[in-house]
């Protein structure tokens, strides 16, 4: 039941806070925002009281688990001996110094060097800038263009939006000149009978495709999520991410591994690049790096392109106020203390296989089409018909049924087109599984109802054969 306080806060929001990725006019129809009032380990409470089980860590980033008071002391102690200075014109604080050292440490061999940004859009915008500056002072400054991935997601600023594949493309003059993008790995949607190896295989050669056809003069980098997240749970095959590297060897290009959401022990790993075997140039961190408590994200740059910019260049006229900011990165600090000393990656390998074992016992809905994931990551794709494979027509109408019913059965997942996603905190156990996979059964359930009760807009039920 709503009060009084509630409905006016519901009003204020929709009167006043423009949110981001929202359908503003749905969002009015609906009587305002759901209110999240606060949160415990992987449970959150909206402002009606109501106990909720955080499937997506926030948004892929709180690893730890919501309410760790060291944390919140970190924050507490850097504010009192310095809340702020800037990382500008020869400057560094303590907690910036140590947070540096620690990724280095940290990620693969030969990323050496941090620049610091804010979010995951400012860092993978650094990238951008800093690759073609890489290549400036090489002497090949034609080499422009930065090629990503179908349904890959960089970022929503007009430079990360054009990083990103076609569906963030179309609003506010993006894309960008001087990008390009090449098909996603994504063999369920794909219209194949290739087994798995083959097909990563192919879908790597789409990279080197891509390169000749633009003139391998002219491709600066290629970027990728080592599993893609918001653009719906994409697990490369193995051969994959091998052939990448050894296209981008050949052809002199950068690659860039983009580990905003996969980074900090989510699939089993501290980093993903670890799990693939992938030695990037250049390295994205965001999300995890504070287990979203704090805003703070890191461009991790490899020694080919560090000692070019260090030596070659001048002054990288590139930063922002709060880069490097001594309470991120104190809250950052601890966060990784915490995920090493609690164990934590090792936590999302073991309770991982449980979760992908727990996720196929779904496969026997008539909604899903396919599970698939990797430590705690998840999907559950969502089809209009089994067999023969059929996708519904009306793409994210059924997705967005099923999200819903999740909240009112007290369960947050992300509907990615009709994909349902799943990435809870690391801290997760078995019993947290289980209460997600009871809550997101009902949800499937009742979206199946729906479904073939006619009642979702645009959409015809269809019995699988």
């Amino acid at each position: 039941m709503m009060n009084d306080n509630a409905q006016n806060l519901r009003q204020s929001d929709l009167a006043h806070y423009m949110h981001p990725f929202t359908d503003t006019e749905a969002l009015g129809k609906e009587g305002g925002a759901r209110i999240i009032t606060r949160a415990e380990g992987a449970h959150i409470w909206d402002i009606s009281g109501n106990k909720i089980l955080d499937g997506m860590a926030g948004l892929w980033c709180v690893n730890i688990g919501y309410g760790r008071k060291e944390l919140a002391d970190a924050a507490a102690r850097q504010m009192n001996t310095l809340p702020y200075y800037n990382s500008f014109f020869k400057t560094a604080t303590v907690p910036s110094i140590e947070l540096a050292e620690q990724l280095a440490a940290r990620t693969p061999a030969g990323l050496n060097h941090v620049f610091y940004a804010n979010s995951g859009s400012e860092a993978n915008d650094t990238i951008v800038r800093m690759v073609r500056y890489y290549w400036e002072l090489e002497g090949e400054a034609q080499r422009q263009i930065i090629i990503g991935r179908n349904h890959g997601y960089h970022g929503s600023t007009s430079v990360t939006a054009s990083l990103s594949g076609p569906h963030m493309h179309g609003q506010g003059g993006v894309p960008l000149p001087g990008f390009s993008h090449i098909a996603a790995p994504y063999l369920f949607g794909a219209d194949t009978e290739l087994d798995a190896e083959a097909f990563g295989i192919q879908a790597a050669q789409a990279l080197e495709e891509r390169i000749l056809e633009l003139g391998a003069d002219k491709v600066a980098a290629f970027i990728g999520e080592p599993v893609q997240g918001s653009g719906g749970m994409i697990v490369p095959p193995a051969s994959y991410w091998g052939k990448i590297q050894r296209i981008c060897k050949k052809y002199g290009v950068l690659l860039i591994a983009d580990e905003v959401i996969t980074g900090f022990g989510r699939t089993g790993k501290w980093f993903a690049s670890e799990l693939y075997d992938i030695k990037p140039d250049l390295m994205t961190l965001a999300k995890g790096l504070s287990s979203g408590y704090l805003p703070i994200s890191a461009v991790i740059v490899g020694d080919r392109v560090a000692n070019t910019i260090i030596h070659k260049g001048s002054e990288f006229v590139h930063g922002f106020t709060y880069s490097g900011h001594p309470v991120s990165c104190a809250v950052a600090l601890e966060n990784i203390r915490i995920i090493a000393d609690e164990g934590l990656v090792e936590n999302a390998a073991t309770v991982g296989d449980y979760l992908q074992t727990r996720l196929r016992d779904l496969k026997d809905h008539p909604l899903v089409g396919e599970v698939r994931g990797i430590g705690l990551l998840g999907a559950i794709e969502l089809v209009q018909s089994k067999s023969p494979r059929r996708f519904f027509e009306t793409k994210g109408e059924v997705g967005t049924r099923c999200r819903d019913h999740c909240f009112a059965n007290s369960l947050v997942m992300r509907a990615v087109r009709d994909t349902m996603i799943i990435s809870p905190p690391l801290m997760f156990s078995k019993a947290h599984v289980d209460e997600l996979l009871e809550k997101a059964r009902k949800a499937l359930d009742s979206t199946w109802a729906d479904l073939c009760a006619n009642k979702i807009e645009g959409i015809r039920h269809v019995q699988s054969a």
